[in-house]
């Protein structure tokens, strides 16, 4: 059995490229640090450095321990994280990360109802579009994750993950008030096809470019952010026009934007995700029924 305090060691060296460097980045002396080198070259039975004049090159088993040692490490943190999640959750502290339009709707109407009928619980919010926000829950920062997938998009689900779909959300388009589109209820994407555009987050802009594209148009795309605050000055300032979601449309505040139904029709489908040994926690449970109760309430409205 491999010490993992060892690899660690040896991960350092490789990244410094001497026992001196590694030595600095973790706090040792340099006597420490050839110890451990020496330990696990004793467990591995092989030598995991060779001098090549004043330089040291890692050996056939050094490279070979070189590129595991990143994954083992990174399981270790991972399995760490998770299991300080787990702590945390007992304790009634749950994180949760979602992408910016749910944080600014979806999250707040579910906090009110739960700290009103549970105080005890202690929310922390964390903010990233999918897939960052899967991937922070994987590594344990986060204990659920809220993420969108558009039509056509790889659905595969992490085994260690449990996906609960909350609802649909229907994109629309952000208009100028005085754009001559303005007055209609709907506007087709064809017509828009001369418009210059404002492009979000890198999934929402793939989906925006791949419904285009269904429509035989090649938009002009001269301004890209997922700031969807920035996004709404941006159309009222004229320097684009964008496809929003309609959770957007909770807070838009700009008075000088408005938003209409695109067509052709196009949906995004906004889950909950969290760890499936952490699904049955109180703490879990209790955060994911106020985010299905706010998900039914605005699919209601």
């Amino acid at each position: 059995m491999l010490d993992t305090r060892h690899i660690r060691t040896f991960h350092e060296v490789v990244n410094a490229g001497s026992y001196t460097g590694a030595a600095k980045s973790l706090g040792y002396t340099q006597p420490a640090v050839t110890q451990q080198i020496k330990a696990l070259e004793r467990e591995v039975g092989l030598p995991l450095f060779a001098r090549a004049g004043r330089r040291m090159r890692l050996t056939e088993a050094g490279e070979t321990l070189a590129r595991h040692a990143e994954v083992i490490l990174g399981n270790l943190g991972a399995a760490q994280q998770q299991l300080q999640a787990l702590s945390r959750l007992r304790a009634g502290r749950v994180r949760v990360c979602a992408f910016p339009s749910a944080n600014a709707t979806l999250i707040p109407e579910a906090m009110a109802r739960l700290l009103a009928e549970n105080p005890g619980v202690r929310v922390e919010l964390l903010e990233a579009e999918p897939p960052e926000s899967l991937h922070r829950l994987l590594a344990g920062e986060c204990d659920i994750a809220l993420a969108f997938r558009y039509p056509g998009m790889n659905s595969e689900v992490p085994p260690e993950l449990v996906e609960i779909r909350l609802m649909e959300d229907l994109l629309t388009v952000l208009l100028p008030v005085g754009h001559p589109l303005a007055r209609r209820h709907a506007v087709r994407l064809t017509e828009l096809a001369g418009a210059r555009w404002i492009a979000g987050c890198p999934r929402c802009r793939a989906n925006f470019l791949h419904v285009c594209a269904e429509e035989g148009i090649e938009p002009d795309i001269v301004f890209t952010t997922d700031d969807n605050l920035a996004i709404q000055s941006l159309v009222a300032v004229g320097v684009g026009l964008a496809v929003v979601p309609s959770l957007v449309l909770s807070f838009l505040n700009h008075r000088k934007v408005t938003g209409r139904a695109l067509e052709p029709h196009v949906r995004r489908e906004v889950f909950a995700y969290v760890l499936r040994e952490h699904l049955p926690l109180p703490a879990t449970t209790l955060v994911l029924n106020e985010l299905k109760a706010a998900a039914a309430a605005r699919v209601g409205c």
